[in-house]
């Protein structure tokens, strides 16, 4: 079963882009309102592929340890963009003693030229968001529209204890002065988006539960 959003609109299941226009030219058509396809508490009915159009970007957000880095590594094909992918090479070159505070700017920076230089390049890409820098979400839905596509939001919505329990599994957590605020901004964003509500240049989002992250297999851009 796929969950296919299609063109620049990223409507629902089955509604096609305008055919015959260029990407810029879907763009300057009217666009549709953002559409919000909630997947939550679906026993087991889930879909197992997010399809996108070609050039879109999909930015992944949720509360740390809710499996955003293990969705992104399972489903994207080669196309995620993870921040904990260049932490883990910045451990592996650091003497392993430093604390991780140290050297955090170092990662951010190779972070983000990495997903600039992506961007740049023009290919989809679905990117790790930890839901507290809106800017980065501003930042792709800016890039979405240069080149006349869409951004989608993949929201993962799960209980803080169960993501304590990832934070815990995977051996990293975060304060709890940081995990308030991730909870503060990813509520607002689950809260929002169950009312029909996206972020500011989102053309649609996705609600998806433990079960409905799970059982995806693959985020695609045919």
């Amino acid at each position: 079963m796929t969950l296919q959003h299609s063109g620049a609109y990223a409507t629902t299941t089955g509604v096609p882009a305008q055919p015959g226009l260029p990407a810029r030219g879907r763009a300057a058509a009217t666009p549709a309102l953002p559409v919000v396809r909630d997947l939550r508490d679906r026993d087991g009915r889930c879909p197992r592929a997010l399809t996108f159009a070609p050039g879109d970007l999909v930015v992944v957000s949720g509360l740390p340890g809710s499996g955003k880095s293990t969705l992104i590594a399972r489903t994207a094909q080669g196309l995620g963009i993870d921040s904990q992918d260049a932490r883990e090479r910045w451990e592996r070159r650091v003497p392993g003693l430093l604390p991780y505070a140290v050297y955090r700017p170092l990662v951010r920076l190779a972070h983000y030229g990495g997903l600039w230089r992506t961007l740049r390049s023009g290919r989809s890409v679905v990117v790790h968001d930890c839901g507290t820098q809106a800017w980065v979400r501003r930042w792709l839905a800016r890039e979405a529209a240069r080149r006349g596509r869409a951004l989608h939001l993949v929201l993962l919505d799960v209980t803080p204890g169960t993501a304590r329990e990832g934070q815990r599994e995977r051996g990293r957590g975060v304060s709890g002065y940081a995990f308030g605020r991730h909870r503060r901004a990813v509520g607002r964003l689950v809260r929002d988006a169950q009312r029909g509500v996206v972020p500011r240049g989102c053309a649609s989002a996705v609600l998806l539960d433990r079960p409905a992250a799970s059982a995806l297999t693959r985020i695609a851009f045919p």
